[in-house]
Protein backbone atom coordinates (compact mmCIF):
# COMPACT_ATOMS: atom_id res chain seq x y z
CA UNK A 1 0.00 0.00 0.00
CA UNK A 2 3.09 2.15 0.03
CA UNK A 3 3.08 2.38 -3.71
CA UNK A 4 -0.85 3.74 -3.44
CA UNK A 5 0.26 6.94 -1.04
CA UNK A 6 3.43 7.81 -3.04
CA UNK A 7 1.58 7.89 -6.40
CA UNK A 8 -1.75 9.77 -4.98
CA UNK A 9 -0.01 13.56 -4.86
CA UNK A 10 1.10 13.15 -8.05
CA UNK A 11 -1.80 11.79 -9.79
CA UNK A 12 -4.04 14.59 -7.96
CA UNK A 13 -1.47 17.20 -8.74
CA UNK A 14 -1.42 16.26 -12.49
CA UNK A 15 -5.68 15.94 -12.60
CA UNK A 16 -5.85 19.35 -11.20
CA UNK A 17 -2.88 20.90 -13.56
CA UNK A 18 -5.00 19.34 -16.43
CA UNK A 19 -8.10 20.50 -15.32
CA UNK A 20 -6.82 24.05 -15.55
CA UNK A 21 -5.36 24.43 -18.63
CA UNK A 22 -8.83 23.54 -19.91
CA UNK A 23 -10.05 25.96 -18.24
CA UNK A 24 -7.70 28.41 -19.57
CA UNK A 25 -8.08 26.83 -23.10
CA UNK A 26 -11.76 27.11 -23.12
CA UNK A 27 -12.08 30.51 -21.83
CA UNK A 28 -9.90 32.09 -24.48
CA UNK A 29 -11.88 34.15 -27.15
CA UNK A 30 -15.96 33.72 -27.03
CA UNK A 31 -17.57 37.13 -26.52
CA UNK A 32 -15.08 39.13 -24.64
CA UNK A 33 -12.34 38.36 -26.98
CA UNK A 34 -12.23 41.32 -29.04
CA UNK A 35 -12.52 43.83 -26.35
CA UNK A 36 -9.38 42.23 -24.50
CA UNK A 37 -7.72 42.39 -27.92
CA UNK A 38 -8.31 46.05 -27.88
CA UNK A 39 -7.22 46.87 -23.99
CA UNK A 40 -3.88 45.14 -25.27
CA UNK A 41 -3.67 46.74 -28.38
CA UNK A 42 -3.88 50.23 -26.44
CA UNK A 43 -1.48 49.00 -23.76
CA UNK A 44 0.80 48.19 -26.61
CA UNK A 45 0.38 51.84 -28.46
CA UNK A 46 0.94 53.64 -25.06
CA UNK A 47 4.26 51.36 -24.21
CA UNK A 48 5.37 52.01 -27.92
CA UNK A 49 4.86 55.59 -27.62
CA UNK A 50 6.29 56.80 -24.72
CA UNK A 51 9.67 54.68 -25.58
CA UNK A 52 9.29 56.74 -28.90
CA UNK A 53 8.74 59.97 -27.24
CA UNK A 54 11.85 59.11 -24.60
CA UNK A 55 13.99 58.40 -27.71
CA UNK A 56 13.05 61.04 -29.45
CA UNK A 57 13.88 63.76 -26.33
CA UNK A 58 17.22 65.45 -26.89
CA UNK A 59 19.78 65.46 -24.21
CA UNK A 60 18.84 62.31 -22.59
CA UNK A 61 21.17 59.28 -22.81
CA UNK A 62 20.42 55.84 -22.16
Amino acid sequence: MDYVSALLPPVVMAALFIAVIRVIVKTQGGANKAKEDEAVDAALARVDGASQSSAATPGTEA
